[in-house]
């Protein structure tokens, strides 16, 4: 019976190939839509947490002011000093190493090019800090940074920007009419979690950023790594001690800087990300319930068009579950069709769209499973109504309509 109900109901459906198309093109529409959304949502939180990831390794930012976001903290602010990065590092229980860190903007010159670049001032520790890694070159030897040598290590957009095919190590850049020697480049890290390029910088060590690029030795921010399983809010609360102790605050004054933790903020943005993707997937599920509606009312046209024909059936002995079974399984090979092409076009489209906003695909299986199961739940819904009417048709009436 099972075979023969599936073989009518085909039937039916090829006969009218270009109204079933019509059909299932709502339930294609909203598979495909939650599935691309989900998909490209979770790649861009992933994104977001490997860029996150990429500030550092279990790492604060502390920073002069109380606002605590992406531009970091006031202007007014009592600005630090290399040392308060040393006490930390010292007195502080949990923290592998705090580098300072001061950085300005300036226009380099190497190679017969020049290139608007951010100027970064700080010890070796900022290498760890920061999770870089070198992909030529080396680092700045402690006699480098204790006499303020004019040496440099630059990002790779930098490199390719003023250097190109040539060699970079052992040549000369030159930053605010202070010559450099490039001693090392780092390995490339792409776009930052606010869209900035992090590979477009140039690193000196701190005396020569401070003696020949800005005239002071005020430090901007304090980068602290901490060790691993060590908890971050003990940590946290112990610079906030020290740093409040170093800056000469009264128990009454707030504090005058913050501390950030890039991890807070990482699972801050995924969670805003994850958020965002859940609320446009709600919103694409939606024109799946419009593509059920469309296959209830075709499937209900359906009945009317082929009333004669169900009630010779029923004439000649068919059961009212027979008749339902068919009308049923035509509405729900309408909307599983539909889910398998929207499947199809889902991956197209995340493909396409991950690579336009360069984020990565990521194929999620239980997505793609529940959009299917729902898709195939919807034509069982929407087909029950119409298939039931079908089956309960009278067989004398139904012989007599015209």
């Amino acid at each position: 019976m099972w075979f023969n109900t599936l073989v009518l109901a085909l039937r039916s459906i090829r006969r009218n190939l270009l109204r079933s198309f019509l059909t299932v093109l709502g339930i294609v529409i909203g598979v495909a839509a939650v599935i691309t959304m989900v998909t490209v949502g979770n790649g861009a939180t992933l994104a977001i947490q490997t860029q996150i990831a990429g500030l550092g390794t279990n790492l604060l930012l502390v920073r002069p002011g109380q606002r605590i976001g992406p531009g970091g903290g006031s202007g007014g602010a009592q600005a630090f000093v290399a040392a308060d990065a040393t006490a930390i590092a010292q007195q502080v229980p949990g923290v592998l190493t705090a580098a300072p860190e001061a950085r300005t903007g300036s226009v380099v010159v190497a190679n017969g090019r020049n290139w608007s670049s951010s100027i970064v001032g700080s010890t070796n520790d900022w290498l760890v800090t920061g999770n870089w890694s070198l992909s030529d070159g080396r680092p700045f030897t402690e006699d480098e940074q204790r006499a303020g040598a004019a040496v440099c290590i630059i990002g790779e957009t930098v490199r390719r920007e003023l250097f190109g095919p040539t060699p970079a190590i052992g040549a000369m850049l030159r930053v605010r009419q202070v010559p450099c020697e490039v001693v090392g480049v780092l390995g490339a890290k792409g776009q930052g979690a606010f869209g900035n390029d992090q590979d477009d910088l140039v690193y000196m060590p701190l005396n020569t950023f401070q003696r020949r690029i800005v005239g002071h030795t005020r430090v901007g921010t304090l980068q602290v790594s901490m060790l691993d399983g060590v908890d971050a809010e003990l940590v946290r609360e112990g610079i906030v001690e020290l740093m409040r102790e170093r800056r000469k605050l009264a128990d009454t004054d707030e504090d005058n800087f913050n501390v950030l933790d890039t991890r807070q903020l990482g699972e801050t943005l995924s969670g805003t990300t994850r958020v965002m993707t859940m609320l446009l997937g709600a919103v694409a599920a939606v024109s799946l319930i419009v593509g059920g509606i469309g296959i209830m009312n075709i499937m209900l046209v359906s009945v009317t068009e082929r009333t004669r024909e169900i009630g010779l059936r029923l004439a000649i002995g068919a059961l009212e579950r027979e008749v339902l079974l068919q009308f049923l399984i035509e509405a729900v090979v309408l909307a599983t069709l539909g889910g398998v092409i929207g499947m199809l076009l889902a991956v197209g489209a995340s493909i396409g769209l991950a690579a336009l906003m360069n984020v990565p695909f990521v194929f999620n299986p239980g997505v793609n499973a529940l959009a299917f199961a729902f898709s195939a739940g919807i034509g069982v819904v929407f087909g029950y109504f119409p298939a039931r009417r079908a089956a309960r048709l009278d067989p004398i009436e139904a012989l007599r309509h015209e």
